[in-house]
């Protein structure tokens, strides 16, 4: 069985896209990749050494609906002490004002749950007027910030160091 499991919800692909990245990344054989989509049952989250969620933006701010559902079904699983890492996608430029909000609301829901969130990732490279995805000294997101309307040629190279960092924080390395 893997150690790393990946859970995104998605509507355009994007999510999806990064996902498998970061799969490939981390190793077919050391993470598995789900679609909240199809995969509602947060007890799978228990198989895992560390738990990686992605999701986009959408609207004025809201998290993608399929990953949201999946947020609301956590709501009876004991999360105080596990691992999570955390990747969101949001348009920076068109939606200045929310960016990556759907991933800065379920950083709050895991930290309201007692989770360990790993893998905070550097606000310099990005330009944005406001966000829930971003910790208290404004210095850093709290996972992993890309941009694929905008910025997509980084995602690459963001992804590989960030998953090189979340294995090195998690002790999976």
């Amino acid at each position: 069985m893997a150690q790393i499991g990946i859970f995104y919800g998605t509507d355009t692909g994007n999510t999806e896209d990064a996902a498998l990245l970061i799969q490939q990344l981390i190793g077919e054989d050391k993470a598995d990749v789900f679609d909240t989509s199809k995969h509602q049952d947060p007890a799978l989250l228990k198989d895992y050494d560390l738990v990686i969620l992605g999701t986009s933006t959408w609207y004025l701010g809201e998290m993608q609906s399929d990953m949201d559902n999946f947020m609301s079904n956590m709501e009876n699983i004991d999360l105080k002490g596990r691992k999570f890492a955390l990747f969101g996608l949001g348009n920076q430029i068109d939606y200045s004002e929310y960016y990556l909000d759907g991933m800065g609301i379920l950083y709050n829901y895991l930290k309201e749950k007692g989770a360990v969130i790993i893998g905070r990732w550097p606000v310099e490279g990005y330009d944005f007027a406001s966000t829930l995805a971003i910790t208290d000294d404004d210095s850093t997101f709290v996972g992993l910030a890309l941009d694929n309307d905008n910025q997509p040629d980084l995602t690459p190279d963001r992804a590989a160091t960030w998953v090189e960092q979340i294995l090195k924080e998690s002790g999976l390395e």
